[in-house]
């Protein structure tokens, strides 16, 4: 094996490319129009082109992709993860080119890529699923009928996929239709497939996998336990090693189960066997036939390379160690650092100032140190068409309170301006006393999210005064001499306008009065601030683990500067494509009813009604792109004996 192609983007793309450079192996990267300047493109040996801006004309287009390893030369394919990673088709397409596959075999990608076709096969040999169904006829009658045998609470999944797509709960019968619907259309738009299962839902479990590594002599291990738990729409941010539940001999039943499951597919390559873990009673979720997002947790705890085993055992190497040689060292936590906001809406942007603290990047840190995988660098792309992780934090420790610590003091010291991110959110997450008592389970955010938003809102508040002038005086600098007059400023954060008077003291002090308040005297700039403009008077900042978004609107119209009386329009809050309209004009909504459902970096939105209204007037239409701030409906007042 002289050169890979690697058929993905982003950080995952550079964590295979340092590997295989360490090995003295060449790389080729491939991207598309929007990824033409990309870190993984001028990172690799080599770069092709793709031509397109979607995935499904790039990263998703076989042809293309055997193109380009032919017409680079290359004799391998890694597939990363996501996009083709899990597809057996491309698997057989590569190996039919003559080139090495670094990846299971197709035949155990059929297998176990499907869920119902995995949980089959671990029924033949012993490993624990949850009832369901899973067959051929999917017919909203045979999954009614179904359901109303296995009961409720249950889960409503994509056949094909991962990553949370195509996955709805049922507490109810009476909603299993939608849910149908709307996982249907979800995994269609996701996988090309809208196959789906259901089976019995845990309402209280934790979420674990257990990473297997398998060889072509027949020699298959595991390397422990990961603890996902803590998802919002079923995608995880949040990953740890060991999980807080499990013990030696727990981890090794399950590691047992999944090494079973994996060597009864014919696998070769590295995977993931996840699990519902309720008590000591575990169940089978799903294999992911690939290297997970979080294989840096196991590489800390292992002192392993993943990228580098997978590479070996493409080969034709057998693993290097056996069962009784893999050691678990000390705890290791993973954070998924992503474009969106506080409601776990993906957004778009521009990276406009990037700066962490000292880490390692593709590799294992020392105890304590930060590793930091990612594709981030200032005036970085982040568009509509690939999904909002922008890279992952990763700590290693002796014990997992200080591994909490680190990665909290990791987060606060990086800097990501321009777009909304996680950065926060994530380190509240940490900071929770559920969390930090290894007591997080599935429903963690559905439970404490709320509260952690408040927090973080109430924190955003608290600190606004002192960034909002380092931004607002950095692009009107104070006089170094004194003036008697206050200036007024309305200050808008969240929707809210802030009114504070501002006297300048001289030699870059100010006074700020608010009401109610005793005057506070500011030295400028602030230190510990940073901020950016993001548009005319407006500007993103961060200061520690706070982030904060406010315009100053001293120049507008006290009527317009203040808070309507009522919403009359929704907007579009990122880009995104209109996939269902389920209102008319003249409809009468409660507040909280859909209006239009938007799709957006492979998931789909729900934007709902503020406030009881009437639909006036509808601007979009489903299949139509949609862009930030753009007018997707305008409403009326309530009409008499609408919803409240």
């Amino acid at each position: 094996m002289k050169k890979i192609l690697i058929a993905n983007r982003g950080e995952i793309t550079r964590r295979v490319i340092h590997t295989a450079h360490r090995m003295g192996i060449e790389t080729v990267a491939v991207y598309s129009d929007p990824d033409a300047n990309a870190l993984h493109v001028r990172e690799a040996t080599q770069a092709l082109a793709l031509s397109g801006a979607a995935s499904a004309d790039t990263y998703l287009r076989i042809d293309k992709l055997l193109a380009a390893a032919r017409a680079s030369g290359a004799d391998a394919v890694h597939p990363g993860y996501g996009f083709l990673s899990e597809n057996a088709d491309f698997a057989r397409a590569v190996i039919d080119a003559g080139l090495t596959w670094i990846g299971p075999p197709p035949d155990a990608i059929r297998a176990l890529g499907s869920k119902a076709g995995a949980k089959a096969l671990a029924v033949a040999h012993g490993v624990p699923c949850l009832p369901g169904y899973a067959g051929e006829d999917q017919s909203d009658e045979r999954f009614a009928a179904e359901a109303a045998r296995i009961g409720t609470p249950l889960m409503v999944k994509a056949v094909a996929g991962g990553g949370g797509r195509g996955m709805r709960l049922v507490t109810d019968l009476a909603q299993l239709p939608a849910a149908l619907a709307s996982a249907r259309s979800e995994a269609l738009a996701g996988f090309g497939c809208g196959d789906l299962l259901i089976e019995r839902a845990l309402l209280q479990p934790r979420h674990v996998e257990v990473q297997i590594f398998a060889d072509a002599h027949g020699g298959c291990i595991h390397l422990g336990e990961r603890d996902c738990s803590v998802q919002r729409r079923h995608q995880k941010i949040i990953e740890e090693s060991p999980s807080p539940a499990v013990d030696a001999a727990l981890r090794e039943r399950m590691g047992a189960c999944a090494v079973a499951l994996a060597q009864a597919a014919g696998y070769v390559g590295a995977g993931t066997v996840e699990f519902l873990l309720d008590g000591k009673d575990f169940y089978l979720m799903e294999m992911n036939t690939r290297l997970q997002v979080e294989h840096p947790v196991t590489e800390a705890l292992t002192g392993l390379d993943l990228v580098e085993w997978q590479i070996r055992v493409a080969r034709g190497e057998p693993l290097p160690l056996t069962q009784d040689q893999v050691h678990l060292q000390g705890h290791a936590i993973e954070v998924r650092l992503c474009a969106e906001d506080a409601h776990f809406r993906p957004h778009t942007g521009r990276v406009l100032r990037f700066s962490a603290p000292p880490a390692t990047a593709f590799e294992r840190a020392a105890p304590g140190a930060l590793r930091f995988d990612h594709a981030l660098e200032e005036g970085a792309e982040v568009t509509p068409h690939y999904d909002a992780m922008l890279g992952k934090l990763i700590v290693h420790a002796p014990t997992r309170a200080e591994a909490v610590a680190a990665l909290v003091r990791a987060l606060h010291n990086t800097r990501v301006l321009g777009l909304p991110t996680n950065r926060a959110f994530l380190a509240a997450c940490l900071q929770h006393p559920v969390f930090a008592s290894g007591q997080a389970l599935v429903p963690f955010l559905a439970e404490y999210a709320a509260g952690l938003q408040e927090l973080l809102l109430n924190e955003e508040l608290s600190a606004l005064v002192p960034p909002a002038l380092s931004a607002i005086f950095a692009s009107n600098p104070t006089s170094d001499l004194p003036c008697a007059m206050a200036r007024p400023l309305r200050l808008r954060h969240q929707g809210e306008v802030h009114s504070i008077a501002v006297r300048e003291l001289g030699g870059g002090r100010l006074q700020v009065e608010q009401a109610g308040a005793e005057p506070v005297t500011l030295q400028l700039p602030q230190r510990g601030v940073h901020c950016v403009a993001v548009g005319p008077r407006r500007w993103h900042w961060q200061t520690g683990g706070v982030d904060g978004w406010v315009e100053d609107a001293s120049w507008e119209p006290a009527v317009r500067a203040g808070v309507a009386g009522g919403a009359t329009e929704l907007r579009a809050p990122f880009n995104g494509k209109v996939v269902a309209l389920p209102v008319a004009a003249g409809q009468a909504l409660a507040a909280g009813d859909t209006v239009v459902v938007i799709e957006s970096m492979k998931l789909e939105h729900s934007l709902a009604s503020p406030a009881a209204a009437t639909v006036a007037e509808l601007l979009v239409a489903p299949g139509q792109q949609v862009s930030p701030g753009q007018v997707l409906a305008r409403f009326a007042p309530a009409t008499q004996g609408a919803p409240a």
